[in-house]
């Protein structure tokens, strides 16, 4: 075997075993694994399978990463992504009150149903920003223990750059857009 084999080897090994090692002692089964990062339970296999090179696909480190609570960086597999990541005030804020309330990026994508928890992934990781749909926020919210009153501003600001990225003038709809702001406010009690 070559040196750069055997390097690759060892790289392999190295982040396989580290996954395995996570799962391990976090005792997560790798179908919870999967669906937390979007994959199949097969590709979870060869994952952790010595004899075949680690991924290097970018998304799919990122969603390790964020579920290991480690910068993707660790993984020798990982390449910056070309993609820009987002800074959404309204995610920064929630994973301050994540931080306060001492919850772990798996516990606290454990919180959510199976087929949420690779959408709370990519929020998490950048990939997405906050969600419009206010049934969705409000659940990450609750879970974080953030009240309406605390998450509306965010909502509102992310709704305004909705508005305005579908075309919407809203200075010139300011008298409208307060208004459907007042009635959002009304019916959530806010």
């Amino acid at each position: 075997m070559s040196a750069r084999n055997q390097e690759s080897q060892i790289i392999t090994s190295e982040s396989s075993k580290r996954l395995v090692d996570f799962l391990e002692s976090m005792d997560l089964h790798k179908k919870d694994f999967a669906e937390m990062i979007g994959v199949t339970l097969s590709y979870v296999y060869s994952l952790i399978d010595n004899t075949i090179p680690f991924s290097t696909r970018t998304t799919t480190l990122e969603r390790i990463a964020l579920i290991m609570g480690v910068s993707p960086d660790d993984f020798p597999e990982y390449k910056i992504s070309e993609e820009p990541k987002l800074i959404d005030p309204g995610l920064q804020f929630l994973k301050e009150k994540q931080n306060q309330i001492g919850l772990t990026n798996l516990q606290l994508i454990k919180k959510f149903p199976r087929q949420k928890r690779v959408e709370i992934v990519d929020l998490w990781r950048g990939a997405e920003p906050l969600p419009l749909d206010w049934r969705d926020l409000s659940s990450i919210a609750e879970v974080l223990n953030v009240s309406s009153k605390e998450i509306y501003p965010y909502w509102q600001a992310r709704m305004h750059q909705y508005l305005q990225m579908g075309g919407i003038d809203l200075i010139a709809n300011s008298l409208l857009i307060d208004s459907m702001f007042e009635g959002a406010k009304k019916h959530l009690k806010i």
